[in-house]
């Protein structure tokens, strides 16, 4: 069962929470009438989509638009009101979003790609928002016993998922020698040995979205294997925080030998 859903939220910068308690509010007041999918949760994918009206707190005009310009994006994720406030809010932190990587799509001019140069000059934002959530597998696991459907070892499904889908040729394990602020916008790098900048990259994967298992102390995440080159050298894994700006881990010199990438790291 598919959920399809669509909302405008409360406008203007200094109503976020105001925000939250609506989304939150729509998933308690919406029921339907059917007896596996009564609440919007129940059902197996959620598709949130629409004018959420988040904005971008504290940067100034011409700093967010020096960024759109240089398509530098990632310096104004921090300070996104969904990503914050999915920081401290449960109920966002359900549901998935795609990366910020193109530029805001509030507010224009008409019929034109100038932003808002009226009299409010209105600051950008990514005010349209597409939004998932799928049921998470111990939930479905339960649906499918109360339909009497035999149910095989979770751990026995990922090993199998993992042989037939190429999703899953590569993946990445790694732990946190200490707790930091982590975000949706986290990512891991794959670079050269002596790269200069933190865009080198090669390739990356997001550690949210590309998740495969995790446990208390350790994580795993996958890189399709059609996004790593065959490369003569040394490279390194590194790990980027959006909320601090910085790398904060870095695995050892290792060489890609094959598609297959299983590799250790730590971040701290």
């Amino acid at each position: 069962m598919l959920c399809f859903l669509n909302c405008h939220l409360t406008a203007h910068m200094d109503y976020a929470s105001q925000r939250v308690n609506e989304f939150e509010s729509i998933l308690d007041a919406q029921t339907f009438d059917t007896k596996n999918t009564p609440r919007i949760l129940d059902h197996k994918v959620v598709f949130w989509f629409g004018d959420l009206n988040f904005h971008i707190e504290d940067q100034g005009m011409l700093f967010v638009k020096n960024c759109i310009t240089n398509q530098q994006y990632n310096l104004l994720w921090s300070k996104d009101q969904l990503t914050m406030m999915k920081q401290k809010e449960a109920t966002l932190q359900k549901f998935k979003e795609g990366p910020l990587d193109f530029q805001p799509s509030y507010k224009f001019d008409l019929h034109s790609d100038n932003y808002d140069t009226s009299g409010k000059k209105r600051k950008p934002a990514w005010c349209d928002r597409i939004l998932w959530r799928v049921k998470p597998k111990s939930s479905l696991s339960e649906d499918a016993n109360e339909d009497g459907q035999n149910q095989e070892d979770p751990k026995k499904q990922l090993e199998e998922q993992h042989k037939d889908d190429a999703n899953f040729d590569a993946l990445i394990t790694y732990s946190l020698l200490q707790t930091f602020p982590s975000s949706a916008w986290d990512w891991i790098g794959l670079y050269k040995v002596g790269f200069k900048s933190v865009s080198d990259y090669i390739t990356y994967t997001w550690v949210k979205d590309y998740q495969v298992s995790f446990t208390k102390k350790l994580f795993q995440v996958y890189v399709n294997k059609d996004k790593i080159p065959v490369l003569g050298g040394e490279c390194v894994l590194c790990y980027y925080s959006s909320n601090l700006q910085r790398i904060v881990g870095i695995s050892k010199p290792f060489k890609v030998s094959n598609i297959l990438l299983l590799y250790f790291m730590h971040t701290s």
